[in-house]
């Protein structure tokens, strides 16, 4: 009976595993392992094909529950738009949203449409929204690039981006863009998302909309683009700011080229018909406007807002710029950028009359091919040009430009400041010091009458940057923008009174209502009529025989510094006439060295006479403010024998000239 019961359990372990084992069987068999290890991953894939299925409609849920509406989407919303007029009424630039007549794509042209699906969406008509396709094959090229170069947007993601949702890189929102995109096929036909798409995308120039674009760019409808009009527009959706005409057509062509190209790829075209559109190239609108002028613009339009407040008419302001000195300041710039060698500098000018008001703006190479604006932004070391401040604690102290100083070896808690040329000249007068800009000298006035004096001086003529209380602080080692140096050393030139840089006149709504008007006349005197005129006897000493000397006007009495930073990073100019201060910057983005022959009084003293010489002509001939006081003021007796305890307070690194 054991053999008999054995024998049973075996086979009936093999024949029915799931049976119940008998009282006084043997010992358990095993389960026939292939079968429950199949029927265990299958029901384990459907549990997690289950709650996958759950969990993707919650995260969609959860997703799409923020989801903007879609009504409306054919409403053209013309939003508020600005037009800039220069001092003398003509046009600066035009901001804000230029919203054309909406059309739809039946009554374009043919080519319009196809320019815009060859470079953007060639599988348009084939996809649902988004395209497998195309963004494998996008990470495909980013991956053997190292970096992103393709994107993989349907042109119904893009719509759905720019209509609805911002510009952030994460997660969510591409997952949204995604859902939107999904919802605007299963909403809209094909021919519908196109025509939304052409009437809402940005081209460029503040033109919203194909039609907007054509008539900012070829003065004509969009019913009547030709077809390399309608490639370089097309172009432009690659990066509107950079490919904009308004910035140079030679880009904006270039981009055509390679968008006409598509054409053929696609089959749109042949390349007998690319050829000859490569042949018949259009002509832009013409305007007053230049790249230098967008600098400007974008430093008055993020002063609207604060002065008219949210309105939401079109506005015209009325500003201080002069386009003609703007186009003089531009070339005297470039006209020493470009010279061969020079190619990794930057350039800033600005120019402003003695009231504040800025007249001409540069605020780099080129406005294409950087928008950081070095004329307002960008704060550097502004090495020399920042003594006269402390050339002004000094006369405030009971100094006159007669009083003798001695160019010495000078040591300050262990730090000694060097002069740009090795040696010392010995005793000096206090003009003569500024004018040759004698480090030394400028360490011993600037110990001796506090560091604290000299930060209140520069900061009551203008500077608002962080001025550091030490010793370097004498050679400009605090850093300044050029705009705000510019500002500090209007006094000088308008007789003694404080400024404030700007650029805005009035604004108007377009319907004549005014919304803002300028007034008052600045912060009142900050500089004695005595001490301005002993500041620009000294001054007009730096341009006559010192540093300055290749910024001398010929016919017109002007004053100015040169500065010049370690390694010589820095090269700066500031000088004035009874009616215009300019200041003019180089250097490089990177903070490189230029090369010794690059100093203050070297290229951007040549600069700012190219400049000047162009400004000035035409205008009165005057002398500088209140010189002739300066030069009758009887010198005390008693006035610095000599330059008692100066070595007192702490010292910092050395700043060359």
């Amino acid at each position: 009976m054991e053999k008999a019961g054995k024998g049973e359990g075996r086979k009936g372990g093999r024949a029915k595993s799931g049976k119940k084992r008998q009282a006084g069987a043997g010992p358990p068999v095993p389960p026939a392992p292939k079968r429950q290890i199949w029927w265990s991953i299958g029901y384990t894939i459907l549990v997690c094909a289950v709650w996958g299925v759950i969990g993707l409609a919650g995260m969609l849920a959860f997703f799409a529950k923020d989801l903007p509406s879609t009504e409306g989407l054919w409403q053209q919303d013309k939003s508020q738009a600005v037009t800039l007029l220069d001092v003398n009424g003509r046009v600066i630039a035009r901001r804000g949203i230029a919203v054309g007549e909406r059309v739809t794509v039946k009554m374009l042209p043919a080519h319009v449409a196809e320019a815009v699906l060859a470079s953007e969406d060639r599988r348009f008509y084939s996809h649902f929204g988004v395209d497998g396709w195309g963004l494998g094959r996008a990470a495909w090229v980013n991956f053997q690039s190292g970096r992103v170069v393709q994107g993989g947007s349907t042109i119904t993601q893009q719509l759905a981006k720019n209509l609805f949702l911002k510009p952030e890189r994460t997660l969510v929102r591409k997952l949204q863009e995604a859902l939107l995109a999904l919802y605007l096929e299963a909403s809209f036909s094909k021919d519908d998302i196109l025509s939304l798409y052409l009437n809402k995308v940005y081209f460029g120039a503040g033109a919203y909309g194909i039609d907007a674009a054509a008539r900012r760019y070829f003065n004509k409808s969009a019913s009547n683009l030709s077809l390399v009009e309608s490639a370089i527009l097309a172009g432009l959706l690659k990066a509107p700011t950079r490919y904009s005409p308004m910035n140079g057509s030679d880009l904006a062509w270039d981009r055509a080229t390679v968008v006409l190209q598509a054409m053929v790829e696609s089959g749109y075209i042949s390349s007998d018909v690319r050829e000859d559109a490569l042949h018949t190239r259009p002509k832009f609108v013409s305007t007053d406007s230049t790249q230098g002028n967008q600098y400007f613009t974008d430093w008055v339009m993020d002063q609207i807002g604060e002065l008219v407040g949210r309105s939401r008419s079109d506005l015209v302001v009325e500003t201080t710029f002069d386009l003609n000195l703007q186009r003089s300041a531009e070339d005297a710039v470039l006209s020493e950028l470009n010279v061969p060698g020079r190619e990794d500098m930057q350039g800033a000018l600005v120019a402003m009359t003695g009231d504040g008001s800025v007249r001409a703006m540069v605020g780099g190479r080129t406005y294409a091919q950087s928008v950081f604006n070095r004329a307002t932004t960008a704060k550097r070391q502004p090495g020399s040009a920042f003594k006269p401040f402390v050339y002004l604690a000094a006369l405030e102290g009971g100094m006159t430009p007669a009083s003798p100083v001695v160019d010495q070896p000078t040591e300050y808690h262990g730090w000694s400041p060097a002069n740009f040329t090795p040696g010392f000249e010995g005793e000096m007068t206090l003009g003569d010091a500024l004018a040759k800009s004698v480090n030394t000298v400028a360490v011993q006035l600037c110990i001796r009458f506090g560091f604290g004096a000299v930060a209140e001086r520069a900061r009551r003529l203008g500077i608002t940057s962080e001025l550091s209380p030490v010793a370097s602080l004498a050679l400009g080692t605090s850093e300044v923008s050029l705009s705000e140096l510019v500002t500090a050393y209007t006094p000088f030139s308008n007789g003694g009174f404080g400024s404030i840089a700007h650029g805005v006149i009035r604004v108007r709504s377009t319907s004549g209502q005014l919304l803002y008007e300028r007034s008052g006349s600045g912060v009142g005197r900050v500089v004695s009529a005595l001490n301005v005129g002993q500041m620009n006897l000294m001054l007009s000493g730096a341009v006559k025989s010192g540093t300055g000397k290749l910024s001398a006007l010929r016919v017109r009495p002007s004053a100015g510094k040169t500065g010049t930073t370690q390694d010589f990073k820095d090269a700066w100019f500031v000088g004035y006439t009874r009616q215009l201060v300019a200041g003019v910057w180089l250097g490089s983005d990177q903070g490189r060295t230029m090369g010794k022959d690059i100093r203050g009084g070297t290229v951007p003293a040549t600069i700012w006479k190219r400049f000047m010489d162009k400004a000035t002509s035409g205008q009165p001939v005057a002398a500088l403010a209140h010189i002739e006081l300066a030069k009758a003021a009887p010198v005390p007796d008693d006035v610095d024998n000599v330059l008692a305890g100066i070595l007192q307070e702490k010292g910092t690194s050395s700043q060359r000239n």
